[in-house]
């Protein structure tokens, strides 16, 4: 059953159908992922498996964070994610998770931390058009008004204005999988993904 599972871009490269059409794909490696805890809805309120990927030295870890890798008879593991899943009793702690567990021609979600581009003006973070550039105007990227003079007088929040671009989680829904590499641990999904090479992401199947 596949639940979702957690790797590293690795980069962008391109694969060529039986027509010769060139497919611009994204290689995850992906996994292998350790389940760390199952929640039921009788104790925790819900179901849900929580996996955990990429060791890291034990002692950079907590106590408590010890203990709970303790009891999935697992190492320190760097990332922890929970997916939802109707049957929790069908997995058990300390079980892998790998890419098999999906299939190719599946359709999945990927959520991963975009590019940050610092702070930018609003022509780059909002695709604001600019002012004219001649007949002495002195408004080129400038943002002009940005509130009324009368009632209400105020800027109203969620104003789109300049500041930090980038740097958040995005989710890419509804990627297909056109490769899966057991030996490896590495799936190749149609398209892009957000982040650079290198960067952490989840993978999840897509619902409906």
């Amino acid at each position: 059953m596949s639940i979702g599972i957690l790797g590293n871009k690795v980069g962008m490269t391109q694969i060529f159908d039986e027509n010769g059409s060139a497919i611009p794909v994204t290689v995850i490696k992906a996994g292998p992922c350790i389940v760390t805890q199952i929640k039921n809805l009788s104790n925790n309120g819900y179901d849900a498996i929580q996996i955990g990927f990429s060791t890291k030295k034990l002692k950079n870890v907590k106590k408590p964070e010890k203990g709970h890798f303790d009891k999935a008879g697992c190492g320190a593991l760097r990332f922890l994610k929970e997916f939802r899943v109707g049957k929790p009793e069908e997995f058990k702690l300390g079980q892998t998770i790998k890419v098999d567990s999906f299939e190719i021609g599946q359709f999945v979600n990927v959520t991963g931390k975009s590019i940050g581009k610092g702070f930018s003006g609003l022509q780059k973070r909002h695709n604001f058009a600019r002012g004219p550039m001649t007949h002495g105007s002195k408004n080129h990227r400038a943002p002009g008004s940005i509130g009324a003079g009368t009632t209400p007088g105020r800027v109203l929040p969620g104003k789109n204005m300049a500041g930090q671009h980038g740097n958040k989680n995005v989710t890419v829904s509804k990627l297909k999988i056109l490769g899966i590499d057991s030996k490896e641990n590495l799936l190749l999904l149609k398209g892009a993904i957000p982040g650079k090479p290198g960067n952490f992401v989840s993978v999840a199947p897509s619902l409906g």
